[in-house]
């Protein structure tokens, strides 16, 4: 076959120290993220600071040490936090990083649209293929939409990125730098060994699963949990935002068939994964997985097209009406909306669909009750009353959908930690709620 593609391709190479001299002052500069973080390509980017000034960086979360972050960099660098991870936390509450809180749903299609520029793309991308295609692999996420409107794309192109199959690839034709490296791809690590609280939280989430349910897989001790505690459940499918290894045993135990999904029958649909080498592996070339970018994974009615959905996410602290903080932490921010409020928005409009928020009774080894009468000052209501169905914690589940104020505080009571029900329920009656 010939590829007329390939003497463009060879043009294009260079090194990242010059394919990096591309960014000017002023520009806007997107990362892409997870595990598929591009290190060698941001490292040449850092390195250039001193002949830079005002470069807005933008990213979901990276995993790597974020040099452009340091605060001598504040001159040369500012980062713009579509979800705030370890790395910029720092800087995001000490005003020299900025937070956007924002559905993940949405921020593809501002990209598309121009309401976020965007002026150079730093990808890891996989070899092309014989027709000069290479796929986003760990990260479709909003890095695709990206790609389609920089002026420039960079990209790494690195054999340990896999092919991941779907809405997932890019023509080299649109690549403008082209850096060749083998790299090793930036690796999540599991939770490691769970907590009996997990476990307990696990079992009663694996209970509101029904057969032939359709979930959103995260990443943790409670999503191990509840991936351990699915032995027995039959034709499972998945749609989610991402997934992490755990979803490979339950592939291979016939436990994930996808066989009754209502949209993408067969498939395992996600925008990213965050995991291993064993998983990126699996993935590769792998017609189980269909990956998209998150305007479509993501969006609540695309995902309300499956039936029996099932969303399960985390918070930082719950009130007893339902408000779920999960972004911050009182003022301080710890996080981001993530694809929070679009799959619990998702699975609430699904028929026979699920919405949970599971999260450990206690914080601070017990000292304080995520459970609370009133969210800190200042926190973030990330998912609001009206959309909490189920809150689960290690003492049971409380169902909230459809329920009065009154209502909700004793379910909300029933599974708070026993060491703080008394005070929660003095709270409740001094508010008339009991």
């Amino acid at each position: 076959m010939v590829m007329s593609w390939l003497e463009d391709y060879k043009n294009k190479r260079t090194t990242a120290a010059e394919a990096v001299e591309v960014i000017k002052s002023g520009d806007n500069v997107h990362i892409h993220p997870g595990c598929a973080e591009p290190i060698t390509l941001v490292e040449a980017m850092t390195a250039r600071a001193p002949e830079l000034e005002n470069v807005k960086v933008w990213h979901l979360l990276t995993f790597g040490p974020a040099p452009y972050m340091a605060p001598e960099m504040a001159p040369h660098f500012r980062h713009v936090a579509y979800f705030t991870g370890p790395n910029a936390r720092e800087a995001v509450n000490e005003g020299r990083a900025e937070y956007i809180p924002i559905y993940l749903y949405e921020i593809g299609n501002l990209i598309l649209e121009g309401f976020y520029d965007v002026d150079v793309v730093l990808c890891n991308l996989s070899p092309p293929d014989e027709h000069g295609f290479c796929s986003f692999g760990a990260g479709v996420d909003v890095t695709k939409p990206a790609a389609e409107k920089a002026r420039n794309v960079i990209a790494q192109i690195n054999p340990r990125v896999p092919r991941a199959l779907g809405d997932s690839f890019i023509h080299m034709r649109k690549l403008t730098h082209i850096v060749e490296i083998d790299e090793p791809l930036k690796e999540m690590p599991g939770a490691g060994e769970v907590s009996e609280t997990s476990l307990k939280i696990g079992r009663y989430v694996a209970e509101l699963i029904e057969d032939g349910s359709t979930m959103q897989m995260g990443i943790g001790e409670i999503p191990d949990a509840v991936l351990a505690s699915l032995g027995s459940h039959k034709d499972l499918g998945v749609h989610t935002e991402m997934f992490s290894d755990g979803v490979i045993d339950l592939l291979e135990k016939g436990i994930v068939t996808n066989a009754r999904k209502t949209l993408h029958r067969g498939k395992v649909i996600a925008g990213f994964i965050l995991g291993s080498r064993r998983l990126n592996e699996y993935v590769d070339n792998n017609p189980v997985f269909e990956f998209h970018p998150t305007y479509y994974v993501n969006d609540p009615f695309i995902i309300a097209r499956n039936e029996k959905q099932v969303a399960l996410n985390s918070a930082i602290e719950v009130d007893i009406t339902g408000q779920v903080c999960a972004d911050s932490i009182g003022t301080h921010i710890y996080s981001g909306f993530g694809g929070q409020v679009d799959f619990i928005r998702g699975a609430a409009y699904s028929k026979g669909g699920r919405p949970i928020i599971a999260l450990p009774s206690t914080a601070k080894g017990g000292d304080v009750s995520r459970i609370v009468n009133t969210l800190r000052p200042g926190a973030g209501v990330v998912t609001n009353r009206a959309d909490v169905h189920y809150v689960v914690t290690e003492f049971g589940v409380a169902s909230l959908h459809g329920r009065s104020l009154q209502q909700r505080a004793r379910e909300m009571l029933n599974i708070a930690h026993p060491d703080f029900r008394e005070e929660l329920e003095r709270a409740a009656r001094e508010r008339k709620l009991l």
